[in-house]
């Protein structure tokens, strides 16, 4: 599963369904969470204009951002493709 990093088996493991039954819903929800009315009102793209003094001005974190993409919020999902397909998940959030 994406957030959390356990496979749809430890998850129906868990929750005692089948694993059939946890990827239909998964896929329900990521249809929910990326249709319009939701996506639209609460996901917004970073500008990639904007970087935060904290990390600007920091010379730990500088040299190794200044050049990134993307937002920084502390999220993270976990993502495992093949060697060959690696290229398309990068920078990705």
């Amino acid at each position: 599963m994406s957030v959390t990093g356990l496979t749809i088996r430890h998850v129906g493991e868990h929750f005692q369904r089948s694993n059939n039954t946890i990827s239909r819903y998964f896929q329900k929800m990521l249809v929910i969470l990326s249709s319009q009315p939701l996506y639209t009102r609460y996901v917004q793209l970073p500008t990639g204009e904007v970087v935060s003094p904290k990390i600007r001005n920091n010379p730990k974190f500088w040299p190794y951002f200044k050049n990134a993409i993307g937002a920084i919020d502390g999220s993270h999902i976990y993502a495992a493709p093949p060697a060959y397909l690696r290229p398309n998940y990068r920078n990705r959030k």
